[in-house]
């Protein structure tokens, strides 16, 4: 699993590519919770758009993510999901809690 971070001013966008599963996100959910303390966003995009697998494991990282940012009182957004994590997100009711974008 590969992530790429840009922050602008109180955003910040984590791209993610690969395969977002148990060995995948294991080294990825510390990367995100850092990236999210350094930069201290607003608004938090995760973009899902090289994501070729997800399981309940990126379940784990967004629900993570969701609530470091709203420590900060920020907002989390979710782009680009391809249709196989798509339907893992829905089944897991996770699009009733975050806002999904494509």
């Amino acid at each position: 699993m590969e992530i790429q971070e840009r922050a602008g001013e109180r955003t910040l966008l984590l791209t993610f590519s690969g395969e977002m599963d148990h060995h995948g996100v294991r080294d990825t959910l510390r990367r995100v919770e850092l990236a999210i303390d350094a930069a201290l966003p607003k608004t938090l995009t995760l973009d899902f758009g090289g994501v070729t697998f997800m399981d309940s494991s990126g379940i784990a990282l967004i629900l993570r993510a969701q609530q470091r940012i709203q420590l900060l009182e920020g907002g989390l957004v979710i782009r680009n999901v391809p249709q196989q994590a798509k339907r893992v997100l829905e089944a897991a009711g996770i699009n009733r809690m975050v806002t999904i974008k494509n």
